[in-house]
Formats: C-alpha cells, structure tokens, sequence
C-alpha cells in the first residue's frame, strides 16, 4: 500500500561548498506542486537550481532545472519511488559552491538530499475515499447515523426533505462492508442513490 506523509520535512546537505536545501511535502497534484514550486523560487531567488520531482496520483514529474540532464529530477524520483510514497513533492534547491560535482556527483547529491529528509519523515497509509449517497427514512436515521460514527467514513452530511438524503466518503477498502451493514439496517428500505 502506497504511503504519504504527514507533513512537510526539511534537510540541508553541503557537497563541496554547494548547498543543497531538500524538502518532502504531501502535495494533492500537479496544480498545487507547481504553486509550491513557484513560491520556493520567490524565496530562493538567487539559488542555481530549484530542481524537483512529483508523485501524485498516477501523475509524475522529474525536472532537472538546468542541471545536466537525469542528474537531479529522476535520481529525486527514484527515491519517491522506492519508498512507495503517493501524494508526495521532493524540492531541491541548490546554490553552487564553486566546485562542479559531476553527474555522478549531482546524482548522489540530489539522491542524498531527498532519502535524508526522508529519514525524519512521518509517512502515513494512503487512504482511498469513494463517494457513497443514499436515501432512507426517518425512523432509520439514528441507527444508520451510529452505524457511520463506528465506520471508516469521512465527509458525512444529512438533508432532510421527505425523507433524509446521506451522503458520505466511505474507506474504499471498507465500502462493501459499510454498505452490507447499512443495508442490514434498512431492511429493504434503503435506495442507493449516485453520489
């Protein structure tokens, strides 16, 4: 099961006079980690390189930012990937020390600076929410409302018209199981609606 990670984690590397400032962060997709990206280059203005690498949801990103190509992007990459991580952004902001590293040199910098911040990172099970809604009457309400406080649900919201309209994220790896009970209370009298 993929992970992500409970906040954002820093770490600061020197290689030869170069400065390596890394940060893991969880990020929601590629809009949010184009916004922290531009906003880490507002605060480093005069950094040499502002690298990163994305994992969000099936979308990934690996950008080298002028240094050579593959040295710092996919190495920061790789590392996401190998710890199995979801939802997650590596930044790597780099000043230049005077000494060229090399690519060998970039790579285990870039791969370093990343797998470092890493170490100190809280990485949580990523949970897959699926949007659940139905229909059921009043007399029902209270024993399903108890039935959701004691399941993996999230988001949970009532309206009530002629009869009360639920809708709810369930765990995906719980909905079977949450929608069997509901179906047991209802009895019949519960109608599933689309979310």
């Amino acid at each position: 099961m993929s992970q992500g990670l409970a906040a954002a984690v820093h770490h600061e590397l020197i290689v030869k006079k170069s400065r390596f400032i890394a940060c893991v962060q969880p990020v929601d997709g590629r809009a949010q980690a184009l916004q922290l990206v531009a906003a880490l280059r507002q605060q480093h203005p005069d950094a040499t390189h502002v690298c990163w690498a994305l994992l969000a949801g099936g979308d990934s990103a690996a950008v080298d930012d002028g240094e050579p190509g593959g040295t710092a992007g996919r190495p920061m990459l790789h590392v996401l990937r190998q710890q199995d991580l979801d939802g997650v952004l590596a930044t790597v902001v780099r000043y230049f020390g005077g000494v060229k590293l090399g690519a060998g040199g970039l790579v285990r910098a870039y791969t370093d600076a990343v797998a470092q911040a890493l170490l100190a990172a809280d990485k949580v099970p990523l949970v897959r929410w699926l949007a659940q809604a139905c229909a059921l009457p009043y007399a029902l309400e209270g024993a399903v409302r108890h039935a959701l406080q004691q399941a993996p649900v999230r988001a949970v919201d009532l309206q009530h018209t002629d009869e009360v309209l639920l809708r709810y994220e369930v765990a995906a790896d719980a909905r079977v199981d949450v929608r069997a009970q509901l179906d047991e209370i209802g009895q019949g009298r519960l109608r599933w609606l689309e979310p």
